[in-house]
């Protein structure tokens, strides 16, 4: 039924001129651009001055930073809502906000939503980023349990699991797309309790990870066209948002997985992996610039990218699956930098556009998926935090 493994030798002498789409189509296999969707983002020459937001560790502060941008957001980008990759990231960050700020209307706005859509994934079948938006109509099947929410999303996936397989052509065959479509099949194995949606799920990672995952740098290249670039210093050129899509990808399927799964100890090693090379790779602003192992080469640090290694660093120190005191200093940090990119209207700059690898772009520049990633990240933060209403306090933080 799954596709036959992929030996890592045989992975890595992929080099895809072209992907093949669910339609019949082909794409060039760097390229995921979607310019054309209204409300996605933008750029503003004249931005308003920064907020000066509040970066403190405690519950009051983080929600008052996670509020600030959540609203700014929902009434920018609501009536855009659709069910593109771009949006669904957004909307994975307003259903963790929801649970961190019930009050906020976040919940409702996610239920008018899924029913605008009827609870439908997008219209390629196999594409990863048309499932994404499956991740939130889960989170909110979770809630009452109406059967109607899950219902396309499990009948599309029944017959994805029918569908013959082609060894040589992986269905995630970018980074991205573990942050995508694993998470939904993940929740829902958990939604439905059927292994073989969590077992399709691990079959496709590994397939993916043997061709993308680099076993001595610890990160994932954003395809297989990137296995023989460079960044201008020489070094391998490792995207820092896409290593983010993978990392928050590896938390969301981690909290889907049972203990006793067969192979969650690979995703840990693998996550406990990553975490220890971007922490080391954490610029004195406490974030990440777009190409990981050049930082001298970009300008400005990339918020999208730095919000996934925040939240699934934070996540991994709730899990208590990373060790606190290494890396509590880390997420807030990280945090610290994150809540400094944020507009007094409640804008969050520094994001970049959509694209797959690298690039510049400008300091007021805000898309929808960089604030799904800085809700997610806010969601988690807050855990830490607690309810004290004291800063949490951390060795070597500043």
């Amino acid at each position: 039924m799954y596709r036959g493994l992929l030996t890592a030798g045989v992975a890595a002498c992929i080099f895809f001129l072209t992907i093949p789409h669910a339609s019949g189509q082909t794409l060039a296999p760097a390229s995921r651009s979607r310019a054309d969707v209204p409300g996605v983002g933008d750029t503003l020459d004249d931005p308003l001055p920064l907020a000066g937001q509040s970066p403190a560790l405690n519950r009051r502060a983080v929600r008052a930073a996670m509020r600030k941008v959540g609203d700014w957001e929902l009434h920018r980008a609501t009536i855009y809502f659709n069910q593109d990759w771009t949006f669904a990231a957004l909307y994975a960050g307003y259903s963790a906000a929801a649970k961190t700020l019930p009050d906020a209307g976040y919940y409702e706005a996610m239920l008018a939503m899924g029913a605008k859509f009827d609870w439908k994934l997008g219209p390629r079948l196999s594409h990863a980023d048309d499932q994404a938006i499956g991740q939130t109509y889960l989170d909110l099947y979770e809630q009452e349990r109406e059967a109607n929410r899950i219902t396309p999303t499990k009948e599309q996936f029944d017959a994805l699991m029918k569908t013959a397989d082609d060894p040589a052509k992986p269905v995630w065959w970018w980074c991205d797309a573990l942050f995508m479509a694993p998470p939904v099949w993940g929740r829902l194995y958990k939604a439905t309790g059927e292994r073989s949606y969590l077992d399709y799920m691990d079959h496709e990672w590994w397939i993916t990870s043997s061709l993308l995952y680099d076993p001595q740098e610890h990160l994932y290249f954003r395809d297989a066209t990137f296995l023989q670039k460079h960044e201008a210093n020489g070094k391998k050129l490792f995207w820092s948002r896409g290593n983010g899509w993978v990392m928050a990808g590896i938390a969301r399927v981690l909290d889907e997985m049972p203990a006793d799964y067969p192979t969650r100890s690979k995703y840990i090693a693998q996550y406990r992996e990553m975490a220890a090379r971007i922490a080391s790779l954490q610029g004195a602003d406490g974030l990440w610039r777009p190409g990981l192992l050049d930082a001298d080469a970009y300008k400005l640090p990339e918020v999208s990218g730095s919000a996934f290694f925040v939240y699934a660093m934070a996540w991994g120190i709730n899990q208590s699956i990373l060790d606190r005191r290494t890396y509590l200093p880390i997420v807030q940090k990280g945090w610290k930098g994150l809540v400094e990119h944020i507009y007094v209207d409640g804008r969050l700059g520094c994001i970049q556009p959509i694209g797959a690898a690298p690039g510049d772009f400008s300091a007021s520049s805000s898309y929808v998926y960089g604030v799904g990633a800085y809700l997610l990240a806010g969601s988690e933060v807050d855990r830490i935090a607690g309810d004290s209403g004291r800063d949490v306090k951390s060795k070597g933080a500043k």
